[in-house]
């Protein structure tokens, strides 16, 4: 199944667990002159749920307006947590259940505008080794490899 709307993902994802890491990776790819994917943790949509995530990617956007993004919300094989995402109308939903429930929630994003992807996408990096880093130093790994 892969990508519903939008098509295919192309540009980098990186993986944050939090505020400063969102912030970081917006200001190195603005820096860079990139677009980048913001992605929660595999299953993040379960424990966080849409309203944290797209708080935090809110404050990220307020942080580096003139950043390019989009976002993904990784629900692993949470229906509920798809749906509420989806409902919630969070940017991009990850949903890596059931063929015929994905094909289903497909649809409903379809409806709501949301991307669906049924394929956890590679990241280019996940900060999660660097949750207690400094703000300068998760830019600049995040730069490192978006030059």
């Amino acid at each position: 199944m892969g990508s519903t709307n939008c098509g295919p993902l192309r540009e980098p994802v990186i993986v944050v667990h939090s505020l400063v890491q969102a912030i970081a990776a917006l200001t190195a790819a603005s820096r860079a002159g990139r677009s980048v994917v913001l992605a929660s943790t595999p299953g993040a949509g379960s424990y966080v749920g849409p309203g944290w995530f797209g708080a935090l990617v809110a404050a990220a956007r307020e942080a580096v307006p003139d950043a390019h993004f989009s976002i993904l919300l990784d629900c692993g094989d949470d229906v509920g947590a798809a749906l509420a995402a989806i409902r919630s109308e969070i940017q991009g939903v990850v949903f890596t259940g059931r063929v015929d429930v994905a094909r289903r929630l497909a649809d409903i994003a379809c409806q709501h505008g949301v991307r669906f992807v049924t394929d956890r996408p590679e990241t280019l990096l996940d900060l999660g080794d660097d949750f207690f880093a400094s703000p300068e130093i998760l830019e600049r790994r995040c730069a490192d490899l978006l030059t």
